[in-house]
């Protein structure tokens, strides 16, 4: 009779994979005793050491803990198999979902998204992972997370995109600003005045491909990884920045005004979509999401991508 769950060998799992139960802890977003009792509870039932304690170091498999864990992965891999075959057959969307989402939109899509499909399989327990695009493609690889809500920048692959909406281009602008009062910017136009450079890993590159015909760089003045520094920097004269997601207001976090401008030219779109490994699908689950999402744009329902620029000035 086993006399262990499944609970315990995630727990177990998390710990072979991340070397410390308090880690370990904070991935399973469970307390880090309940992590120590199950894996103490397995050692003991199966009646050997799972992992070397070192004070310093945290914690390594044994080799046995290996193996143990090679055969835990797959007992929870068809446990999941199980829960997807269930659902296809009672019709019913059910058990957990893990999404990660690209930090420049995270706030602004996840949590409207999130109520909705809750609300609509509540036997689905979602978690969200706010990540940059290198962490998204590591993440789906290791199995960490279903699904991504991701742009579509140097795609591997080896991981499918469904795209879900083309979002052009904005200058940002403070209101003052000699661009400001345009209906449409060009790189050319920008050149002049120092920018404020959105430093993720691909979206900069991204930002920065706009300037590459022109043959002369732009005047980075800031740096930032924070999508809501940088609309406070622009806000506060510090140069002008670039972005494809416009909030739902034009107010920078601390409460200045800001103008987005379209850009013109040849500076590609991004879209922005569903990445997720390329058997996701077979997954009840995975697929419910993705089309929940598509069916929550095209119905309006996802903020800061239906947004027409209100105020953008118009033409002469």
């Amino acid at each position: 009779m086993l006399r262990f769950t499944l609970r315990q060998l995630e727990y177990f799992v998390a710990v072979g994979e991340m070397g410390s139960i308090a880690m370990a802890a904070e991935k399973v977003n469970v307390s880090s005793p309940s992590i120590s009792a199950a894996v103490n509870q397995l050692e003991k039932e199966f009646g050997l050491p799972l992992f070397v304690r070192q004070h310093a170091q945290g914690l390594s498999l044994t080799l046995a803990g290996r193996e143990m864990m090679k055969q835990a992965k797959l007992v929870l891999d068809n446990a999941e198999k199980l829960v997807d075959l269930a659902a296809d057959v009672s019709g019913n969307v059910q058990g957990p979902l893990s999404i990660g989402v690209l930090l420049t939109f995270a706030q602004m899509v996840v949590p409207a998204l999130r109520a909705s499909f809750e609300a609509l399989f509540p036997d689905v327990r979602v978690t969200q992972h706010e990540l940059d695009q290198a962490q998204i493609f590591a993440k789906l690889r290791r199995g960490e997370i279903d699904v991504a809500l991701t742009y579509d920048l140097d795609l591997p692959s080896d991981l499918k995109f469904q795209p879900v909406a083309t979002l052009p281009p904005y200058a940002i602008l403070k209101p003052d600003h000699p661009l400001a009062v345009r209906a449409s910017v060009s790189v050319e136009d920008l050149l002049p005045y120092p920018m404020i450079l959105l430093d993720l890993p691909f979206s900069s590159e991204y930002f920065l491909s706009f300037f590459g015909a022109s043959g002369i760089k732009p005047k980075v003045a800031e740096r930032t990884r924070d999508m809501a520094v940088m609309r406070s920097l622009v806000a506060n004269g510090f140069g002008f920045s670039i972005a494809n997601v416009r909030p739902l207001n034009d107010l920078s976090p601390d409460g200045k005004p800001l103008r987005f401008v379209p850009l013109n030219g040849d500076a590609r779109p991004m879209q922005m979509g569903l990445l997720a490994s390329k058997d996701a699908d077979s997954a009840s689950v995975i697929r419910a999401f993705i089309q929940h999402c598509l069916t929550e744009y095209r119905d309006g329902n996802l903020p800061g991508l239906n947004v027409i620029a209100k105020d953008t000035p118009k033409p002469d």
